[in-house]
């Protein structure tokens, strides 16, 4: 009865609607004949906002009948095109936490009931799964990061769920209208910046001194306050690798007396990969190029916990020279993961001279080439539809195995002559099991991510960080770094 009344009362506020689906389509079945008080009430109130008492009028309802077929806020989704009338809608742009660079393939939704807190960690989180909560309306993000949300719930505070992994935002709706478009400003649609703003993933970066991973974040837009030790408060925890008896690959090791997260030292990294235990605590690693593969600080032992990790569900970023965790060791054979070597095949080469290349996006063997394309296209990280200009290049993979992983980028002889090799590309975990059975991800980049940036453990971070804006491969990288943590098994 009292979903009736909600019912009537918007009807009553928007006479010009239609009557919410779940009543318009509720069966004769479905409805319980009312009692005497109950039947008079619902009379008036069809009364009171000119509508019919009895009979199966435009209401879709028989005065002398209760439905029980929605709950909630089901009850507040009108059929807007028996009217004629557009549906009920949202609408906006979904941005990184800075607020500028609109985002691919972020779940929008109303949820059916509330949603519950993220587990931290690795999870298996796989799309066929749906989305916490359930939902009443979802879509996702298109290639500019825009969405429109159909068959809203036209009432007064209506959740909002603006999700990709466990990167999450929350908000609510103070007055939908029905049969109308809702526009929200970018300052809703953006993802969290801090805990307060909602949820953000656990991230740990391990820093070196060829690429500063531990910089994008914050051209991103998080908050310095959530990038700390790992002793600290923060979300993202940054380690290095004091493992190798010269220290030449270590980047960043130290915080700025001043910084926001807190000045204690970084951690080892070789306590970070060291365990499966240590690496669960977060939902993605990433691991920044140290300049060789540093055997000595990464044992069989921890590339078997980085493999476990990630079949778990855990999401690893490996950068350049951390090749180590997926081809093996350049000088010896047999001193790697052989499920994870099956999947490229290496050269362990040297440098291009010079490294300025242009590389290819890869439409047709990664099911989400194309949208990648057309993305970069759009934030102006490229200029030419699937061509990246890319700065410090590497090439020590030469090859996928698209029956086992899927290709993002690559060097084409047509666009850099004289190089054919993989520069990004994904896996899906553990890789002895069917697809549909994998829960992580496995993300390998042969460029620098933060080429103008710098990390050396002589300079605190993040003096080292570039403030200029994001360059093209930090553009590309950004779509895989929100991507990385989506769940696995989605094609589009």
């Amino acid at each position: 009865m009292a979903a009736v009344l909600r019912a009537l009362a918007v009807r009553c506020a928007y006479p010009g609607t239609a009557v919410p689906l779940a009543l318009r389509a509720a069966p004769a079945s479905r409805l319980t004949r009312a009692r005497g008080v109950r039947r008079l009430v619902l009379v008036l109130a069809l009364g009171a906002c000119g509508g019919h008492a009895h009979g199966t009028t435009d209401t879709g309802i028989d005065a002398g009948y209760v439905p029980d077929a929605c709950v909630g806020l089901s009850c507040f989704q009108f059929d807007c095109a028996a009217k004629g009338a557009p549906p009920t809608s949202v609408s906006g742009t979904v941005y990184a936490p800075n607020g500028t660079l609109p985002l691919y393939g972020v779940d929008v939704y109303v949820p059916r009931e509330d949603p519950g807190p993220l587990k931290d960690g690795a999870v298996c989180a796989r799309c066929d799964e749906g989305l916490q909560g359930g939902s009443l309306a979802q879509t996702r993000t298109d290639e500019a990061g825009h969405f429109k949300l159909d068959n809203v719930p036209a009432t007064s505070d209506v959740p909002l769920v603006i999700q990709i992994g466990k990167w999450r935002r929350q908000i609510k709706l103070q007055t939908v209208a029905a049969c109308e478009d809702l526009p929200l400003p970018t300052a809703d649609t953006r993802l969290p910046k801090n805990s307060t703003e909602g949820d953000i993933p656990r991230i740990a970066i391990s820093t070196g001194n060829a690429d500063a991973l531990e910089c994008l974040p914050l051209k991103l837009g998080v908050d310095p306050k959530e990038i700390s030790s790992s002793t600290g408060t923060g979300r993202i925890h940054l380690y290095t690798n004091m493992g190798n008896t010269s220290n030449a690959g270590e980047g960043a090791a130290l915080f700025a007396a001043s910084w926001p997260g807190g000045s204690a030292p970084m951690t080892d990294s070789r306590a970070l990969w060291g365990s499966v235990a240590n690496l669960s605590k977060y939902d993605i690693v990433f691991l920044s190029c140290e300049g060789a593969q540093y055997v000595e600080s990464k044992p069989l032992a921890a590339l078997q916990a980085m493999q476990q990790y990630a079949d778990l569900g855990g999401r690893v970023f490996a950068s350049h020279w951390h090749n180590i965790w997926i081809g093996g060791q350049v000088a010896n054979a047999s001193y790697g993961i052989p499920d994870w070597e099956a999947v490229a095949n290496f050269n362990f080469g040297g440098n291009p001279i010079p490294d300025n290349l242009t590389a290819t996006i890869d439409e047709v063997s990664n099911p989400k080439g194309m949208s990648f394309a057309q993305w970069m296209l759009n934030v102006g990280g490229s200029t030419t539809k699937d061509l990246i200009p890319v700065t410090q290049a590497r090439t020590t993979c030469t090859s996928v195995d698209t029956t086992k992983g899927e290709r993002w980028v690559f060097l084409d002889a047509s666009t850099s002559p004289g190089y054919s090799s993989a520069m990004n590309f994904q896996f899906t975990t553990p890789q002895n099991v069917m697809p549909e059975s994998r829960c992580g991800k496995v993300v390998f980049s042969d460029m620098h991510v933060s080429a103008d940036s710098t990390s050396s453990p002589a300079t605190a971070y993040p003096n080292g960080c570039s403030t200029q804006p994001l360059t093209p491969q930090e553009k590309a990288l950004s779509f895989m770094f929100f991507d990385i943590a989506s769940c696995v098994g989605s094609i589009f």
